[in-house]
């Protein structure tokens, strides 16, 4: 894994937190995909909490999951992906194209780019999020280098 850290933004994004762990930016792009971040957040905190781990989300039941997470609207859909991401996140070879995994589209792997390996600068993200944070770097790199 690269030793890519990224620098902390205005922004204060949550990928920024997480990038040491893919599973848990992955985990966090399914709970922000059509959805506001604060109302995301705290739901994510939650499954996290109760679920830490990729072997733990896959094996939870998936009706209590529903329940948890059912106030974000799209839970059964959401469900559905956090088990199955997480049960093929050690048994599928992901590491070079992310949307191999069960629901990972390009918002989650453009996440997994900037904000794991570091390979900012080969994306072009649609999220506006991620835009803001890669015109950030952008700027933040031009300075440097002048």
């Amino acid at each position: 894994m690269n030793k890519w850290k990224p620098p902390e933004s205005p922004y204060d994004l949550l990928q920024e937190q997480l990038y040491d762990n893919p599973w848990k930016i992955f985990v966090c792009c399914i709970f922000c995909n059509l959805t506001k971040r604060v109302h995301a957040e705290p739901y994510f905190w939650e499954v996290l909490e109760k679920w830490p781990r990729p072997e733990y989300l896959a094996r939870a039941d998936f009706f209590e999951l529903v329940d948890l997470i059912k106030p974000l609207g799209l839970a059964h859909k959401r469900a559905k992906a956090l088990k199955r991401m997480s049960g093929d996140y050690y048994h599928v070879d992901w590491q070079d194209d992310p949307a191999r995994l069960y629901g990972i589209g390009k918002y989650a792997s453009d996440a997994y780019r900037i904000f794991c390996t570091g390979e900012w600068e080969n994306v072009e993200p649609k999220d506006s999020a991620l835009l803001n944070y890669q015109n950030y770097l952008k700027e933040l790199y031009s300075f440097e280098i002048s």
